[in-house]
């Protein structure tokens, strides 16, 4: 009786120590690369025209499950004091206390909350803090690509996402007095990432 205890008892530890591990192999971590990563801007000017600008050095991390994509996660950090829109003295203003404010946060970040499939297309839901105030986005991704291993055992893959963010929800220019009525309120963006996977 104790014989047909033991071998009950080892076999569920031994199904456990399965499906634990098919859980993981399913589960994979990827680092995004800041160096072929970046995220561009793009906002009305007066009504009549767009500035676009980007952010460069994105880092964070991905978590993807190959099985169930809506167990997927993302958590990024922006760079704040690398924003470009190719004017110097609009990017010295950008970065003022009037916008970014970069003395006091110097960086953005995303944490993602959800993903989901709307139709044909996953969809990224999360919590964006941009110039200290926090609140939910909603963007639509394109990927990940199929992974590609390099001759140095490297796997990179990558994916897209867009979206658009209202300046109103965040403040973001509200102090600009004259500027800020002359940017439009909603501001467009483009997101790229690649990632390497992690061991």
């Amino acid at each position: 009786m104790n014989i047909v205890k033991s071998f009950r008892t080892t076999s569920l530890i031994l199904t456990a120590t399965l499906l634990s591990a098919a859980a993981s192999a399913q589960t994979s971590t990827w680092k995004i690369d800041p160096v072929h990563s970046g995220i561009e801007f793009k906002v009305r000017h007066l009504g009549v025209s767009n500035v676009r600008g980007h952010f460069t050095h994105p880092s964070g991390t991905v978590i993807l499950n190959e099985k169930d994509m809506t167990k997927s996660s993302v958590e990024t950090t922006i760079d704040a004091t690398s924003v470009s829109t190719n004017e110097a003295a609009r990017d010295k203003h950008l970065k003022s206390p009037a916008f970014f404010d970069i003395e006091k946060n110097p960086t953005m970040a995303f944490k993602s909350t959800s993903v989901y499939k709307d139709g044909s297309k996953w969809m990224m839901k999360g919590d964006l803090t941009l110039a200290g105030v926090t609140k939910p986005v909603t963007l639509t991704l394109d990927g990940p690509s199929a992974p590609q291993t390099d001759a140095k055992g490297v796997t990179r893959s990558g994916f897209s996402a867009s979206g658009t963010l209202s300046r109103k929800d965040f403040g973001f220019g509200a102090n600009a007095g004259a500027v800020n009525a002359a940017i439009g309120d909603e501001v467009s963006m483009s997101i790229d990432v690649e990632m390497d996977k992690l061991p």
